[in-house]
């Protein structure tokens, strides 16, 4: 054997690296990065910081000490339910237009809110209580909402 192999045995794969044939280390380097890129991406996923209580309550105290983030989280709220009646009629384009609204009105509540959020949608089903737990905390606030 006077060629050099690298191989990627746990996907059973050999590329010969030698002078005369690039479009094989191109088609390695492809394969390597292709293998790669969703691995870090997983890793990255099981790394993430898991939001905690005390992320909600940081984010309730910002909150609760402006009268017009309490008026805009009320108001996603109401927009909250009409969503749910929408997506019980099977209304797709109205549920698509009002969640389009909430996330307006998410970002008007600031960044550490819409980080709560999507750190709760990224939570899987063996953290539930740690969900429950945080909506809870958002029970006190719902209730300075007018009905």
């Amino acid at each position: 054997m006077d060629r050099p192999y690298v191989g990627l045995a746990a996907r059973g794969l050999m590329f010969s690296l030698s002078n005369d044939s690039p479009v094989s280390v191109k088609i390695f380097v492809a394969i390597l990065l292709i293998a790669a890129v969703p691995a870090y991406a997983q890793a990255q996923t099981r790394n993430a910081p898991k939001v905690t209580k005390g992320d909600a309550q940081k984010v309730l105290k910002i909150i609760r000490s402006d009268k017009a983030k309490i008026q805009t989280n009320c108001e996603i709220n109401k927009v909250s339910d009409q969503m749910n009646q929408a997506y019980g009629k099977n209304d797709k384009k109205t549920v698509d237009e009002l969640s389009q609204k909430i996330e307006r009105l998410e970002k008007i509540l600031g960044p550490e809110y819409v980080a709560l959020m999507d750190g709760l949608q990224k939570l899987g089903p063996e953290d539930k209580k740690r969900v429950a737990e945080i909506l809870l905390q958002f029970a006190a606030l719902d209730r300075l909402c007018a009905k």
